[in-house]
């Protein structure tokens, strides 16, 4: 899917996303299994307008993006989750990202109460999710794209409460420590390729990755996170949030040979490197899988590229 393009002043160019600006959504009627009540729930996808009934899985040949909205099924048992949905913007619509619980519980069979924070990103979901173990590896991570911008721009509102304690819900556990959680702004540039066993590997070519850290006073506008070529920790913008995806934070995709494969992000590339990929993930969150801080909330709207 091309980026479509428009000329704002000032000498700069801008390249707008498809569908960032989250005035068009598709809605997908789920109904989830009779042994947790049978009910039908909307799971909302960033797409060209639809609705959807039927539990069955979206396909993302229309979209970019994808969402932490997922049909699960879980030891036979249909559920879903859904903390991305469309909200009222400055101008139309907007997306809200949301740190929220999803809960499952039936007697002898299955019983989680999972922290999710509401998260979008270009790729696609691989559904079924079929458990809570590894969480990324249910996604298919960025997409082709060989461009070199020079920032990521975009309009937010942020509600980040910072009451200096957080949550990690996982399977029948919920735990309370010590910690912040800021929401991420990410948009990484790579250059890919896979060895003869299918193994992907990666450089990391540009970084624009932002920490949220603070409640916004309403919208801000034009926001601008620009990309850093090559080796980002040589930058004085660089932050220890804004290293390489690896470990906990370790990206998949489907290789040539439609496997699934980590993605080893494992080294700075120079600054001239070409780009193969875009990675583009915004989130509630940044403290990974199941923890983070209950009621973060992030909307976003308008995202474009500039050049």
């Amino acid at each position: 899917m091309s980026l479509l393009f428009s000329v704002m002043a000032y000498g700069q160019r801008y390249e707008k996303v498809p569908y960032g600006d989250f005035e068009q959504w598709v809605v997908r009627y789920i109904t989830e299994s009779q042994i947790i009540g049978g009910q039908e729930k909307a799971l909302y996808v960033i797409g060209p307008t639809d609705t959807i009934r039927g539990n069955e899985v979206y396909d993302y040949k229309n979209t970019i993006w994808a969402t932490s909205n997922a049909l699960a099924k879980v030891m036979g048992v249909t559920k879903t989750s859904n903390n991305v949905t469309p909200d009222k913007g400055p101008t139309g619509k907007c997306a809200k990202l949301a740190t929220q619980f999803a809960y499952c519980k039936v007697a002898g069979l299955v019983n989680f109460n999972v922290l999710a924070a509401g998260s979008i990103y270009w790729g696609r979901m691989l559904e079924p999710v079929t458990g809570v173990n590894d969480p990324f590896a249910f996604i298919d991570w960025g997409i082709p794209f060989t461009k070199r911008p020079k920032a990521m721009v975009l309009n937010y509102k942020a509600n980040i409460p910072n009451t200096g304690k957080l949550v990690k819900g996982t399977t029948t556990r919920t735990t309370e420590f010590d910690g912040y959680d800021p929401a991420e702004i990410l948009f990484v540039l790579q250059y890919r390729w896979e060895d003869a066993k299918g193994n992907i590997h990666a450089k990391r070519v540009g970084t624009a990755i932002y920490h949220v850290d603070k409640s916004s006073n309403g919208w801000m506008k034009d926001f601008r996170i620009p990309v850093i070529y090559g080796d980002a920790r040589k930058s004085a913008d660089y932050q220890p949030y804004m290293g390489l995806l690896s470990g906990d934070r370790t990206m998949y995709a489907i290789n040539s040979k439609g496997k699934k494969k980590p993605i080893l992000e494992e080294a700075w590339a120079e600054a001239d490197c070409p780009v193969t990929h875009a990675v583009m993930w915004l989130s509630s969150s940044s403290c990974g899988a199941f923890s983070g801080a209950l009621d973060n909330v992030l909307w976003v709207d308008e995202i474009r590229l500039e050049y």
